[in-house]
Parts: C-alpha cells; sequence; structure tokens
C-alpha cells in the first residue's frame, strides 16, 4: 500500500515528463549529454554550489542520455520522500502511513523547491525520513546500522546545504551514553560525505563572503495574509514568489496551517511514546533550529547580524535562504499529524462510528492536495519538457575539443527562451558545450542586485559595461542567444570577431586576437 501510495502521488506530480524533452525550470537544467570537466570536481573561479553534484550528473551521462536521468532522478524524490515518511512514521492503522507519505509528498516546501529546480536540495529531503530512520536504528545498535546511516546520507551529500543538513541531523541523533564510538564513526563518516565540496571551497579563487543585500533578497516571504511566520509554519515562504503556486494565496491556506498543526500536536504524545527514548525531542530540536535558521532573514535583530556574517565569514552565505533548512520541521509535522490523525480516528472509532475513522483518516490523506492542487500534473503544466533547438548541438560539436574561454551572451545568470514558453531557466550552455563558458554570476531578486563572486566574470562584466568590445576580453569564443525579452547585444559589441555558426537561436564567434 505504501508503495502504490508513492507511485500514485509521483505520477500525478510528474504526469508531463511522459512527453520528451527536458524540463528547464529555473536552477533545474538538463541536456542531452553533460561533458566531464576537472571543474565539476573543484571549480576554479566560483563557489562549489554544486559540488558534486554536477560531476555526479557528468559521469551519470556516459550511461543514460539526459532526459531519462531526469525522470529517474525526480521520480526518486518523491517516491523514496513518500515511502520514507511512510515508514518512519509509528503507525497502528496502515492508512496512517499513507497519510505521512502523501503529506510529505505534497508540502509547499517541496513544491517550491521543485518549480525553482532545486532537484538536488531535494535528494536531501526524500532521504532524511531514511536517515531519520537510520539514526534510529544506530542508537539502538542494530546490526549494519552505521552503513545503512551512511547509504541513507550518500544522497543528501551531493550539495553543500543538504550535506550540511544530513550531518547536523546525525550529530543531534545519534550520541547517548555508552555510544562514543558510534557517535564519532558516524559524526565521521558524515564528514567524510561533506569532504567533497569542502576541498572545492578551499582551493577556489571564488571569494566566499558574499554581497549582504542578498541577506533582504534571499529572505522568506508571506504567502497570504498569515505574514512571513504563517507562511514558514505551512513549510513554504521560499524567496522567489515566481515559484510559489498559485494556491498558497488562498485566504483559507492558513487555517489549513492551523489543522495542520493542531493535528501534529495532537499526534506529539503519540510519538514520543512510540518512538526511542528523546528520539523525538531531538528531533523537535532539529526542527526549531531549522525554523530559526529561516527567520533570520526577517527577525530585526538578527538581519543585521546576517548582514555582517555573510560579508565576512567566508561560507555564510549558506544561511542567506534560510528557508530551505525547514526539511526537519517538515517531516517532524508530517509525521506528527498523521499520529494526530490516526488518535483522532482512534476516539471517533471507541465510540462505535467506523465509518466515521474512514472519513478521519481520508481526510487527512486529502487535505495537502485540497490546499496545493496546482502541484498535481506538473505544476499545473509549469514543468513541461521542451526539446533544444537544434542549434545548441551544431554549436557543441564546433566548440568540441577547442581551447579557450567561452562567453556567453547577453552577459547574465538566467535565460527566457521563447522555445521554452518563456520560462526563466538558468543558462544551460556550460553544461551543454565542452569548454569552458563564462557567465555572469550576478543575481536580479526584483530590483535588488547581488553581486557574484567570480572575480573573471566581475572583470569581463566591468569592460561590457563601459562599451568595450568582447574582443578586449580576452575570450576566444562568443555564443549569442536569442532570448525572450533579453538585451540585445550590441553590434559594436562584437566588432572584430569572426562568425563561425548562425542559426535563430543560436550565433557563434571565434575572437582571432585570442587565438
Amino acid at each position: 500500500m505504501l508503495v502504490a501510495t508513492g507511485l500514485a502521488v509521483t505520477a500525478l506530480v510528474l504526469a508531463p515528463l511522459a512527453a520528451p524533452g527536458y524540463v528547464l525550470s529555473y536552477d533545474m537544467v538538463f541536456v542531452p549529454h553533460q561533458p566531464w570537466r576537472a571543474e565539476l570536481v573543484l571549480p576554479g573561479d566560483s563557489l562549489p554550489r554544486a559540488v558534486p553534484l554536477d560531476a555526479l550528473v557528468s559521469l551519470a551521462s556516459l550511461a543514460v542520455p539526459g532526459w531519462l536521468l531526469q525522470r529517474v532522478v525526480l521520480g526518486a524524490v518523491l517516491l523514496l520522500a513518500a515511502v520514507g515518511a511512510g515508514r518512519l512514521v509509528p503507525a497502528r492503522h496502515p492508512a496512517t502511513r499513507a497519510v505521512a507519505a502523501v503529506g510529505y509528498t505534497w508540502t509547499p516546501y517541496l513544491a517550491e523547491r521543485l518549480l525553482i529546480g532545486h532537484w538536488g536540495l531535494l535528494l536531501a529531503y526524500a532521504a532524511l525520513p531514511w536517515l531519520v530512520a537510520a539514526a534510529t536504528a544506530v542508537r539502538e545498535q542494530r546490526p549494519a546500522a552505521l552503513p545503512r546511516l551512511l547509504l541513507a546520507a550518500a544522497p543528501a551529500a551531493v550539495t553543500p546545504t543538504g550535506g550540511l543538513i544530513a550531518l547536523v541531523t546525525v550529530a543531534v541523533l545519534v550520541p547517548g551514553r555508552g555510544r562514543v564510538r558510534t557517535s564519532i564513526a558516524a559524526v565521521g563518516g558524515m564528514a567524510l560525505l561533506n569532504l567533497p565540496w569542502l576541498l572545492a571551497a578551499g582551493v577556489t579563487s571564488a571569494d566566499a563572503r558574499t554581497d549582504p543585500d542578498g541577506v533582504a533578497a534571499f529572505s522568506a516571504r508571506a504567502e497570504n495574509w498569515s505574514g512571513v511566520l504563517g507562511a514558514l509554519a505551512g513549510t513554504g515562504g521560499i524567496w522567489n514568489a515566481q515559484t510559489t503556486p498559485g494556491s498558497r494565496s488562498s485566504p483559507l491556506v492558513p487555517v489549513a496551517t492551523v489543522l495542520l498543526l493542531a493535528s501534529a500536536a495532537y499526534g506529539f504524545r503519540a510519538l514520543r511514546g512510540r518512538w526511542p527514548a528523546r528520539m523525538a525531542d531531538r528531533l523537535v530540536g532539529l526542527a526549531a533550529a531549522g525554523l530559526v535558521a529561516a527567520l533570520l532573514g526577517v527577525l530585526p535583530g538578527a538581519v543585521a547580524v546576517l548582514r555582517w556574517a555573510v560579508a565576512s565569514v567566508p561560507g555564510a552565505g549558506v544561511f542567506r535562504d534560510g528557508q530551505k533548512f525547514l526539511m526537519p520541521y517538515a517531516l517532524l509535522l508530517v509525521v506528527a499529524a498523521a499520529l494526530g490523525a490516526e488518535r483522532l480516528a482512534a476516539r471517533v472509532a471507541a465510540r462505535g462510528a467506523a465509518s466515521g475513522v474512514r472519513a478521519v483518516l481520508a481526510a487527512a490523506l486529502l487535505l495537502p492536495v485540497a490546499v496545493m492542487p496546482d502541484l498535481a500534473f506538473g505544476a499545473a503544466g509549469r514543468l513541461w519538457p521542451v526539446r533544444y533547438p537544434a542549434d545548441w548541438d551544431a554549436v557543441a560539436r564546433r566548440l568540441a575539443g577547442q581551447r579557450g574561454e567561452v562567453l556567453s551572451l547577453p552577459f547574465g545568470a538566467y535565460r527566457a527562451y521563447p522555445w521554452n514558453g518563456g520560462r526563466t531557466v538558468l543558462d544551460p550552455l556550460p553544461r551543454y558545450v565542452d569548454a569552458n563558458v563564462l557567465v555572469d554570476d550576478t543575481l536580479w531578486v526584483g530590483s535588488t542586485e547581488v553581486a557574484g563572486e567570480n572575480r573573471r566574470a566581475a572583470e569581463v562584466g566591468r569592460l561590457l559595461a563601459v562599451g568595450a568590445p568582447v574582443s578586449a576580453t580576452g575570450v576566444r569564443w562568443v555564443v549569442v542567444q536569442a532570448t525572450a525579452g533579453g538585451r540585445p547585444v550590441a553590434p559594436a559589441a562584437l566588432s572584430g570577431l569572426r562568425e563561425v555558426y548562425a542559426g535563430p537561436e543560436l550565433t557563434l564567434y571565434e575572437n582571432p586576437a585570442a587565438r
């Protein structure tokens, strides 16, 4: 029943992916074959936000095409999240597990992170219930518990944020009396899983301190009349309004959030009693820490501290988007709420109303879907696959085996292509071609400019801003992309370049001065 529930939810959410092509949405970029480069493991000019994720994708691309890899990964996120949450809840009724499975896969957190393309972070979200279960097994000294713990944590460690959440989860849940060696081994294993991005952070030339203006830009936001706190209490509140399901603005959403919180409060006693000693309390501590991290960008006193930290402390920029740390809170909320529904159903059964039991559990099962129906069918069609135009393969073939930097124009991090329905997506060129592609890592959130960390990109940006021709930047290749609503590239900027390929979507130039 639990696997069937997970498969049903997965099919309902990812139905559009039955069509051919690639879903391109904000940071979710898959290409037919992502070439392997050393920069994927040790990026020299940028922070390791996608280490080791991009390297793993490139390795997987050796075996399977990108379109299939995307479907496998997204399907795994939803199915593992559903089955993991259902298995974790200490239920006495099979339907309670289904309530937890649907609840955990139908959260605003998952919907918003899916729309913004943070599929690597969602691997950590899907792994978290398995990680909590494995930590419980370690505490109870079950056979092979430690290898299971590391296996459960591995998907989380493909991104720095996921790795940090997994590390803290293990450090909080595993330690106890008489388990010093086991605790050291568990935390040490988690540190090893985080080693790839830690090493990359140590060798990059990018400035690990970040623009303090990013604190306000990436802070949690209100989605309806309940404000920021109400949005976070319902596991929503992502900084990007464009990646929030429209249903989150409904005036009834806070009412559903209150019902969910009440059910969780009612079920927490059962959770505490059925789990091993203090496990529920420790998960509460993790959830509270996640809520505090999410609020850092909006609390008056905390904002100033966070602005100072991101500008002064290398690596502190990971806390700008604090809403992503709601993961443990979302898990606790769903598991406790499922038990709350079970307790309520048991009280109804005690009064002899058998039909009422089914009604209570059915209502708990369907409440998340009813409140946020626009997660279904690829977020109401927003996650629809498209095909790359033929120009992309043509340019990739011409750049294969060539030396020199490739400059992507218009100079910006994100694109809006007509062939992608005008949807915003991170420039796919760095992943599509086998070359070192230079893009602007400056981010615009509304009217707020958040400076990037790539010094080479900043240097090129300054030259282009004063009207210097592209040939003066020292790049060997230039790719001009046709985008929807983008700033056109001035012909004068391309003076001195030799046209190598011209198509309706991409034009490739060579800079003779950089040979």
